[in-house]
């Protein structure tokens, strides 16, 4: 059952080829068709195969010889061969510890946290799930969250270097040995994104996740892993991970600080033009007020002299235009040409809008599960105020599952519609009243604290001017459930949808 696409969402999409591009998208990877190897007991590598074979057939010839009761030279032959395959079975034992010793010391010694984990029952389940027909793995799991969860406790960490304790701080190893969920916390985004990588045979994979740390904070890591060519490698899987926790936190208050610049440039330049047009638009509206009162002065008169007054009233029509062209002027000033619609794929800007959102919703505990299926027809548009509305959606879900009880997961969905494509984002909040839900989009009309009452009312206006319809209704598990139908890029057929209009001038709901 092919429910969506089969695409890595990352932060730090990998570089590295996926496998075979030209196989089919629901082809088996070539891990998952190659036989099992069998093992050669006590030894490992080629280097012990050699080992084995050559050292063996000696120590049989050997042992055959000395029973057989052959002559003194045949036996003395035997012996020495036996002699020398037990030497070449001890030397190719002394370069084996000699060469995991080394990788010990590289492992320990490396300036890097570096982590042995055992993938083995993730790598059944998803060979499984594979054979069965299922290709879209995160679709899958998006519907079977306790599932993916219960999966993860499966992976086991065997093993982290000295580098590790040292960077998190931790007094042993034991704090990490174990099963990985104990580190991963609820809202952990990317466990699932491993999960469709080693079901579509990639050969590496890196993805930004948080952690759960031995003093109870989370960080933020970079891990990276080469995954297995074959099912017996993902017993032994070495994983780096570089705490990017000081870097992220260093952009935050960079762009803090760029974003407060931004603010004070703009009342800086507000201010100045304010009272640019406080001037231009002053001087009309005192002769306005002036010939106006001149007027109602020959108009009093015992004998009213029409004249006067038909010039002084020409007059203000006169100035009343030349504020009309100030106001003109500044609307041009301001104003900026309307962007040519480009394609859009929903999908991405979904995943784009988790991502813009992700530092909001963990800091509300929320986790998004994505659902999407797959040949979705592109949207026409302006994709930043498409993306700008659903981080707006993303966020209000966030909030509003504060307080309550329970996971806090916020599904947001992606389906075809006739002439058009849905996106709905539903929560498990309290929900909107029935006689709320035409009011919440009106301006000024806020449930929040100190909220203005914008932000649905900017989303609306941006997906009116894209042609499109939002509203919101009951989730199906409770919640709210807000609804996006925005039409299909015009192909030049009139399809009987309404076409999108100019976007130019929806602001930004951020």
């Amino acid at each position: 059952m092919n429910q969506g696409s089969a695409q890595v969402f990352s932060r730090w999409p990998s570089l590295a080829s996926a496998g075979d591009a030209s196989a089919a998208a629901d082809a088996l990877p070539a891990w998952m068709l190659s036989a099992p190897r069998r093992r050669w007991p006590g030894l490992v590598g080629d280097a012990g195969k050699a080992g084995l074979a050559v050292g063996m057939p000696a120590v049989v010839v050997g042992c055959w010889a000395g029973l057989s009761g052959g002559n003194g030279w045949i036996s003395a032959a035997a012996f020495a061969a036996t002699v020398l395959g037990i030497l070449h079975i001890a030397g190719l034992r002394r370069r084996l510890r000699a060469s995991e010793a080394r990788f010990s010391a590289i492992f320990e010694r490396a300036g890097i946290s570096m982590w042995r984990e055992d993938w083995s029952a993730v790598g059944e389940a998803v060979a499984s799930l594979r054979r069965a027909g299922v290709s879209d793995i995160e679709g899958h799991f998006a519907v079977r969250p306790a599932e993916l969860r219960a999966l993860c406790g499966r992976v086991l960490i065997r093993d982290v270097n000295a580098f590790t304790l040292e960077e998190t701080g931790a007094p042993d190893k034991t704090v990490f040995v174990g099963p990985l969920d104990r580190l991963l916390p609820p809202t952990d985004q990317t466990f699932v994104q491993w999960l469709v990588a080693i079901g579509r045979g990639d050969r590496f994979f890196r993805s930004e996740a948080h952690i759960v740390g031995a003093d109870g904070n989370q960080a933020d890591v970079l891990f990276t892993a080469m995954l297995p060519r074959d099912p017996e490698g993902f017993s032994d899987i070495l994983v780096t991970s570089l705490d990017i926790t000081a870097y992220k936190r260093a952009q935050a208050r960079l762009a803090e600080a760029e974003s407060g610049l931004a603010r004070a440039a703009r009342s800086v330049t507000v201010g100045a033009v304010s009272a640019s047009i406080a001037h231009e638009v002053n001087t009309p509206l005192a002769a306005i007020a002036a010939n106006a009162q001149a007027s109602l002065r020959w108009l009093r008169r015992p004998e009213p002299d029409l004249a006067e007054v038909t010039a002084a009233l020409e007059d203000v029509v006169s100035e009343a235009r030349r504020a009309r062209d100030v106001v003109a002027r500044t609307r041009s000033l301001f104003g900026t040409a309307a962007p040519a619609p480009v394609p859009i794929d929903v999908v991405e800007a979904a995943r784009e809008a988790t991502l813009i959102a992700e530092r909001e919703l963990r800091a509300n505990g929320a986790a998004v599960l994505l659902t999407a299926e797959s040949g979705l027809p592109p949207v026409a548009g302006d994709l930043v105020q498409i993306e700008q509305v659903l981080v707006n959606l993303l966020v209000n879900a966030a909030q509003a599952m504060v307080g309550s009880r329970g996971g806090r997961t916020i599904g947001m969905s992606v389906r075809a519609e006739p002439g058009a494509v849905r996106v709905t984002v539903s929560d498990t909040g309290p929900g909107v009243a029935p006689e709320e839900r035409a009011r919440i989009f009106a301006p000024f009309h806020s449930t929040k604290a100190g909220g203005m009452g914008m932000g649905l009312a900017i989303c609306r206006t941006c997906i009116d001017a894209h042609g499109g319809d939002l509203w919101v209704d009951e989730a199906p598990g409770g919640g709210a459930a807000f609804h996006i139908r925005l039409p299909v890029q015009d192909t030049g057929q009139d399809t009987g949808q309404h076409r999108a209009r100019d976007p130019a001038s929806c602001p930004s709901p951020a």
